[in-house]
């Protein structure tokens, strides 16, 4: 498994606490080790974010992704659900 970052990604993550980091890089381990654990919450999304995935970061921190060929999970987006998905 390949897992890339947009640079708007990079930039949204640098500006996290460094709380919100780390949690995020102990999910990244569990997404690349078990894509569906349940610890990560991930789903497919709908509506306008329609190809987009979502995994819990913290109880209100989520993070999007797009799955591209077979082997390559691109991260796109983090933040609150209220920033993701207004």
């Amino acid at each position: 498994m390949i897992v890339r970052y947009s640079k708007q990604f990079v930039k949204q993550l640098a500006k996290q606490p460094q709380k919100i980091q780390s949690s995020f890089y102990i999910r990244v381990d569990i997404f690349i080790e078990n894509p569906f654990d349940p610890v990560l919450r991930n789903h497919a999304l709908q509506g306008k974010l329609k190809g987009f995935y979502s995994i819990n970061i913290t109880g209100d921190i989520r993070v999007l992704y797009e799955v591209i060929g077979d082997e390559i999970y691109l991260y796109q987006m983090i933040g609150t659900h209220s920033q993701l998905y207004k």
